[in-house]
């Protein structure tokens, strides 16, 4: 029996993995503190005046208990801090400090280099093209009848 072909999801988690876990292997040989992937999303969904435990939940797909987990977590390590928030007396943002913003600059630098790497493996017009399809815009996600 052959083996069904993958999906694109299925190929695009898999092209996700590769990319995080040469971020996170890349990060920790440069002596970084060790982050998960989940917490490193966080510093990808934050903006520069700071966001939200339930903005960054949002951006970032999870429930805001999760967002919670992982902010706390980064506060602990020193990488994330909390301000009041200036529209908000019951809000806080959350917005990397000093060492966190390095190590977010780090990180993507260490991307841009990742990226070069697969455009020598695949190619720099595979990759250009690969970049413009996952920017075009797709509308709003269909809504279809099950075969």
């Amino acid at each position: 029996m052959a083996t069904p072909a993958r999906n694109l999801p299925q190929l695009l988690t898999e092209a996700r993995r590769w990319f995080d876990d040469a971020l996170v292997a890349s990060m920790r040989a440069a002596g970084e503190q060790p982050v998960t992937v989940g917490q490193a999303a966080v510093f990808a969904a934050l903006d520069e005046e700071g966001t939200t435990v339930s903005e960054l939940a949002r951006r970032m797909g999870v429930t805001r208990q999760s967002a919670h987990q992982a902010v706390h977590a980064l506060i602990g390590m020193g990488l994330l801090e909390q301000a009041p928030d200036p529209a908000s007396a019951r809000s806080r943002l959350i917005r990397p400090t000093a060492g966190g913003a390095r190590a977010h600059r780090r990180a993507q630098d260490t991307l841009a280099v990742i990226e070069a790497v697969l455009a020598q493996r695949i190619g720099a017009d595979a990759v250009g093209a690969l970049r413009e399809a996952l920017t075009a815009p797709m509308g709003e996600p269909p809504l279809v009848e099950a075969p």
